[in-house]
């Protein structure tokens, strides 16, 4: 399956003085399978190891940083040999050795004729743990389960992507039925890469949402293994209240809602674990919708997403009629899954996202992002049934603003407001223009 994220490691291969990339990204997102492509299909060869599964090569790093004994290393374990520009080194689940990490800053400094990618489930964590990372001689790539887009293409609908991709408007408007009928079915899918596989390849629902169970069967497994272990009831709670509270009417989160008498000095560690896992999405509220939007962050008040639509799906055992058959899924769990779509959506396009309220108003916005032109406002809705007060009140209050407004009503610019189907988010605020966030570390 073709992935967006192709681009950027051929745009990194391109550039003579590039430093080692770190593909980081939640388990199960694709990265080694992407690495190995990247490798098959732009090198004569690639030598690829696996720190979690191979002791062997992580004891190769933990000797020292002689990365000509560490090269020779790698050639007779892995049988390739490795010759510069000509090998792509991939070393998986770096995050499993300090050792490894550091050798990354070396292989910078006095060996840059090797092409270096490595990959890491919990990178975040190693971050910001104790563990050395080597800032300022790597590119760090953050990598998310499938888009819409993705999932369009993967599903033989390129044209329909290209359709989105050029806001090309009426034409959208006229194949809705076919974007919303794709667009269930990336409710129930959603973008893992192997569920996404499997579907394609027709193997069926039931299928689809084993695999769903296995991944969270999986991060469970990682809470385990990985966290601190007086955390780790902490985290389970966390994880297990996310779909409580998405099911609220304004998201946010509430400590009371995971534990009675819960403080947030209870599950902030255990938060920031899950954040740092990839696992979550974590949105802070803005009290002014103005440019820049960090000035203006709360650090106390904020929502929390689960990383991917299909796996909400699986969490809350959201039978497949709910989700492909009928309307049920755009009228039925107020707003739930729409949100969370959204997020999604926004978080890999790795803009500045937040919501507003405030105390003074009963306005609420569901999200506000800046792009290179302004400050967006958006609204998140469910349905064709569209009223709603907080949105057109906002604008008026604010007429240096204009909002735009996610339904499942086709595109129509009414001049306070443009109405933006929901498939055709990312396509939208693309052409708007993005800022994209410096990748070096």
């Amino acid at each position: 399956m073709k992935r967006e994220i192709y681009a950027e490691l051929l745009e990194w291969q391109s550039r003579r003085d590039h430093k080692p990339l770190v593909l980081d990204g939640a388990r199960q997102v694709g990265k080694t399978y992407i690495l190995k492509e990247f490798g098959k299909r732009e090198y004569c060869s690639f030598s690829y190891v696996n720190l979690d599964k191979d002791a062997i090569a992580k004891s190769i790093f933990e000797q020292d940083h002689d990365i000509s004994r560490i090269i020779r290393a790698l050639s007779a374990h892995t049988g390739v040999d490795i010759v510069p520009k000509d090998t792509l080194i991939i070393i998986d689940e770096i995050q499993e050795s300090a050792s490894a990490l550091g050798c990354l800053k070396y292989f910078k400094e006095d060996f840059p004729q090797y092409d270096v990618v490595v990959a890491g489930s919990l990178l975040g964590i190693s971050i910001h743990e104790d563990q050395s990372f080597p800032v300022g001689m790597v590119e760090l790539v953050r990598m998310f389960p499938m888009s819409l887009h993705e999932f369009l293409n993967a599903t033989g609908n390129e044209k329909l992507t290209a359709l989105l991709l050029d806001c090309d408007w009426t034409t959208v408007n006229s194949l809705s039925a076919q974007y919303i009928d794709l667009l269930r079915q990336y409710y129930y899918v959603g973008g893992m890469p192997e569920a996404v596989a499997n579907y394609i390849e027709g193997k069926g629902l039931i299928d689809v949402r084993k695999i769903q169970k296995d991944i969270l069967a999986g991060y469970r497994k990682d809470f385990s293994k990985h966290a601190p272990k007086n955390e780790v009831p902490r985290i389970e709670l966390v994880w297990d209240s996310l779909p409580s509270h998405l099911a609220k009417e304004n998201k946010k989160f509430i400590y009371g809602a995971v534990r009675k008498g819960a403080r947030a000095k209870d599950f902030e560690v255990a938060i920031t674990w899950l954040k740092d896992a990839g696992l979550i999405y974590k949105i802070h509220r803005i009290n002014k919708t103005e440019y820049p939007l960090k000035f203006y962050e709360d650090f106390e008040t904020f929502k929390i997403f689960p990383l991917d639509i299909g796996l909400l799906g699986a969490m809350v055992d959201v039978p497949a009629s709910q989700m492909l058959v009928g309307d049920n899924i755009f009228t039925e769990f107020k707003g739930a899954f729409t949100e969370c779509y959204v997020n999604e959506q926004l978080a890999r396009l790795q803009i500045p996202t937040f919501y507003h309220s405030s105390n003074e108003s009963e306005c609420e916005i569901d999200f506000a992002v800046q792009t290179e032109k302004r400050v967006i406002p958006i609204e998140a809705k469910a349905e064709e049934n569209v009223k709603s007060k907080s949105l057109k009140t906002y604008i008026n209050q604010h007429p240096n603003l204009k909002g735009l407004r996610a339904s499942m009503l086709n595109y129509v610019d009414q001049g306070w407001m443009e109405n933006l189907p929901l498939y055709a988010i990312e396509g939208y605020l693309r052409a708007e223009g993005l800022l994209v966030s410096d990748n070096l570390v």
